[in-house]
């Protein structure tokens, strides 16, 4: 099925043209005039990637832009500007867009900065939702923030170690508030989210004509981050031809555009994380050796949750009340419910018990979430019976006709659950918003 786009501007002509490429193009597309119409279709069908002018009548686009950031993160957005406001182009890719066009745009500009943000958006999972501050009580985690503090205000290159969803990210946020550089931009490259041939645009920028579809420069990751950090996520995902110049930008603070002569100076402090053994890598050939060591100047070590497991009342009593505050909702977490979420094993670390509690504020109905509410949780997780599958009446037929059962019952309980809010119903069944809305059509539930 064809990707969606959504088109929003608040000139007829512009939206139209811009729609009917794309929809030539290949990809489903679809134009509104106004941000608030953006959102109402945002939130009614499902859309892969969203563009929006910066300059229009009532809420403008970088309104648009943060409100979409926080309520559809999962939705990568494109910017249009005109040639005078490049530079607020930019600072909308500080605020999180996705890349920016100009006006009047070049069709083969246009397909191309498509088909790059919606790899990328496929590449990616959702981004976990983060907090404000790193939390941690426990002796393994107190060292860590002793950690960060001591190498805050230097400039050395860190990289940050641990499994999946420990915090990584988190850390290095930490890292750039605690030092002198936090009032200038802290920049995120998802190295496993790119394949190759975009990695290296992302990150260096690339010049006028440096191949079909630049029709004009763009300032990479590096060039956005200056003054900043550049923090790279699993670096162990980037390809060998990129760890050559990537080596050298470390070493020099030096790099070119791609199709560029002049050669660029950055000043940026590095940050770097792993989840996987990059020594193993290095062994196998897959890692430059010279490229590690030039990382590995401050190794920090986050430890996973089981192994500060005091640590998971408090993050649960945080994320309890941030997510009722999202949902309009006044609850609290009972002694023996948290007594339970302690003695979890957490694999997924602290990005799995955000989740876990944001389904169980979602479908608490009362004050307090008690025990059953996450014994009730945990039998989902492991894909046991629910109470609404079993309400359906008793299963019959093929195996394949009582998946569909069980799959429709659940569907529908988790849009009762979410009060027909579809993208909180899709993060209650765990699955993406299109594969949410994928699944309604199969079931006849549009």
């Amino acid at each position: 099925m064809p990707e969606t786009v959504l088109v929003v501007d608040d000139d007829p002509a512009v939206g139209r043209v811009l729609s009917g490429l794309l929809t030539q193009a290949g990809w489903r597309s679809r134009w509104v005039s106004s941000g608030a119409q953006a959102l109402a279709e945002l939130q009614k069908l499902p859309t892969d990637l969203m563009i929006t002018d910066l300059r229009m009548e009532g809420m403008s686009g970088m309104e648009l832009l943060a409100r979409a950031r926080a309520e559809f993160p999962e939705i990568p957005v494109v910017v249009l500007t005109a040639h005078g406001t490049v530079p607020i182009a930019v600072e909308a890719m500080k605020a999180g867009a996705a890349d920016f066009l100009l006006k009047p745009f070049d069709r083969e500009e246009v397909l191309y900065t498509v088909r790059k943000a919606l790899t990328r958006a496929a590449a990616t999972a959702a981004p976990p939702a983060g907090t404000e501050q790193l939390l941690g009580s426990s002796p393994g985690m107190q060292e860590v923030l002793d950690q960060l503090r001591r190498v805050a205000p230097g400039a050395s290159t860190v990289l940050l170690r641990g499994e999946s969803g420990v915090g990584k990210e988190l850390a290095a946020r930490a890292l750039h508030q605690l030092g002198a550089r936090r009032d200038k931009p802290f920049v995120a490259v998802h190295c496993a989210a790119l394949p190759e041939t975009l990695l290296e645009s992302e990150l260096f920028g690339y010049e006028k004509g440096a191949f079909t579809g630049a029709a004009s420069r763009k300032p990479g990751r590096v060039e956005l981050a200056a003054g900043g950090t550049l923090f790279f996520d699993e670096i162990g995902e980037i390809p060998p031809a990129i760890q050559v110049k990537l080596l050298r930008l470390l070493q020099e603070r030096t790099y070119e555009r791609l199709g560029g002569a002049e050669t660029c100076h950055t000043d940026v402090r590095f940050v770097a994380a792993t989840h996987g053994p990059l020594e193993e890598l290095v062994k196998q050939g897959r890692f430059r050796e010279d490229l590690f060591y030039r990382l590995n100047v401050v190794p920090i070590f986050i430890p996973p949750l089981r192994e500060r497991r005091e640590e998971i009342p408090d993050l649960a009593r945080h994320f309890c009340a941030q997510d009722a505050a999202a949902n309009a909702k006044s609850l609290q977490l009972d002694p023996r419910a948290l007594q339970l979420l302690s003695a979890q094993a957490w694999p997924g670390n602290v990005r799995e018990l955000q989740n876990f509690i944001e389904r169980l504020v979602l479908f608490s109905d009362g004050p307090l979430i008690g025990e059953s509410d996450v014994r009730r949780e945990l039998g989902r997780r492991l894909g046991l019976p629910s109470a609404p599958a079993q309400q359906g009446g008793e299963l019959s037929g093929t195996l394949e006709a009582q998946r569909r059962q069980v799959e429709r019952e659940a569907v529908v309980a988790a849009l009762q659950e979410a009060k027909g809010n579809r993208t909180a119903a899709a993060r209650l069944l765990g699955i993406s918003r299109r594969t949410f809305y994928n699944k309604l059509e199969e079931h006849g539930l549009t």
